[in-house]
């Protein structure tokens, strides 16, 4: 029997690559569908039979047998999926992944997928979902939009691609280098998604992030672009912090109080080494900015040693660039930091709503305020934080720093 998370790891992987073969000969649509149920099946079925010799050869068979066999009726397509999966080869030795043969294609995968017949709002979506294998939730929630107006997105954005026929054909440099900007969007939002999950149990998913960073450094590889260089920095300076970023119990630290000499110092040193010649390669582009956000954190020895001018300074920058609201949000908790509380808290205003009461302005403004002294509205805010968030971990966190704060309310009015 095969390890299931072992297969996870490996079907993450395969799952791009055999979207490539499918879509090559069917419509994006359909062989995405069709793909996605082979998925499930193998998911299903190798835990117990063992991985067979060519797991990426399984899965396109699967995917292209559930086409060709569409228009039949359901009993007869699941009897001819169970024959096609029971015919093929012997599986390997237990626990064991064998080597993928041939180039890893998964980052050309998203290239093709980012099609030209699709606006970035639509391809960036659609591409998450089908290669980055995240959920419509996930999706939604990176969006900053409803999950059902995330799930209407990329069935228009399906059919689309469906009405306008487009082929997935291997894209050409100068189409490449025209898909490059979504193609680093993507893989920016699957790095987030895994670093913090937008919902459940675990604060992170170390999966997505890990191969959010091997996209990357294939992207790097296969593109001379300074905003490849600092994307793949960001993602190096930011994981690097992993270690430190829970506690035994799977707890969430935040950076203030996180074990800095945990923090992986040869990731650090590869981020420095990506982002120097990058940051010296003209106008800088929000990737390289983020970066050398994430190097300011990097350099600092202690919190207290933190340069937090110069991460709002960035972050202003940051937000000429992008007019991001949650850019704004992270240069108000700079600027408090780096000017005191009251001047973040000037910046908070507003932001309501254009982030939706997202639970994170809650929480940054709850820290503001109790660093100016106002432990009452502070509470309040945390209160609607934790109503609003949907990780576990960072409720867990959220609902511990309003039960300290209450209690030390409590102790004010008492010894008042």
């Amino acid at each position: 029997m095969t390890e299931p998370g072992a297969i996870e790891g490996l079907l993450r992987q395969l799952a791009p690559q055999a979207l490539g073969v499918v879509a090559r000969r069917h419509r994006f649509g359909e062989a995405e569908d069709a793909v996605q149920e082979a998925l499930v099946a193998a998911a299903r079925r190798w835990p117990e039979s063992g991985l067979p010799d060519n797991p990426l050869g399984w899965l396109v068979r699967v995917a292209d047998r559930r086409l060709v066999d569409a228009h039949r009726s359901d009993a007869a397509r699941r009897r001819r999926e169970e024959a096609d999966a029971r015919s093929a080869p012997a599986a390997s030795g237990p626990g064991t992944i064998p080597g993928l043969s041939g180039e890893d294609d998964s980052l050309l995968v998203l290239f093709m997928c980012c099609h030209p017949a699709l606006p970035p709002s639509a391809a960036i979506p659609l591409t998450l979902r089908a290669v980055g294998g995240l959920t419509t939730a996930e999706i939604a929630a990176a969006f900053l939009v409803p999950e059902a107006t995330m799930a209407k997105r990329i069935t228009r954005a399906k059919a689309r691609v469906r009405d306008a026929g487009a082929t997935f054909a291997e894209p050409s440099a100068d189409e490449r280098a025209e898909r490059l900007s979504s193609v680093l969007r993507i893989l920016y939002l699957l790095f987030n998604e895994g670093y913090t999950t937008s919902a459940g149990p675990d604060l992170a998913r170390p999966d997505l992030s890990i191969e959010a960073i091997r996209h990357a450094r294939l992207a790097r590889a296969a593109v001379d672009d300074p905003e490849v260089d600092g994307l793949l920095a960001l993602m190096l300076l930011t994981e690097a912090r992993r270690p430190a970023r829970t506690g035994a119990h799977g707890e969430l630290v935040p950076l203030a109080e996180q074990d800095r000499t945990g923090w992986d110092r040869t990731m650090i040193d590869e981020g420095f080494a990506v982002l120097t010649p990058a940051l010296a390669r003209g106008a800088l582009g929000p990737y390289r900015v983020q970066a050398a956000v994430a190097g300011v954190h990097a350099e600092a020895e202690s919190p207290e040693a933190t340069d937090w001018a110069r991460i709002a300074a960035l972050y202003g920058w940051l937000e000429d660039l992008t007019a991001s609201p949650l850019v704004r949000l992270n240069r108000a908790v700079a600027v408090g930091e780096a000017e005191g509380p009251v001047a973040g808290l000037a910046l908070l205003d507003g932001l309501d709503g254009e982030l939706d009461d997202h639970h994170r302005v809650h929480a940054a403004r709850a820290h503001l305020l109790e660093a100016a002294g106002r432990p009452d509205e502070a509470l309040v805010e945390l209160r609607a934080a934790i109503r609003g968030s949907t990780n576990v971990r960072e409720r867990d966190h959220l609902t511990l720093r309003a039960t300290r704060l209450n209690a030390a309310i409590g102790r004010a009015r008492l010894d008042g």
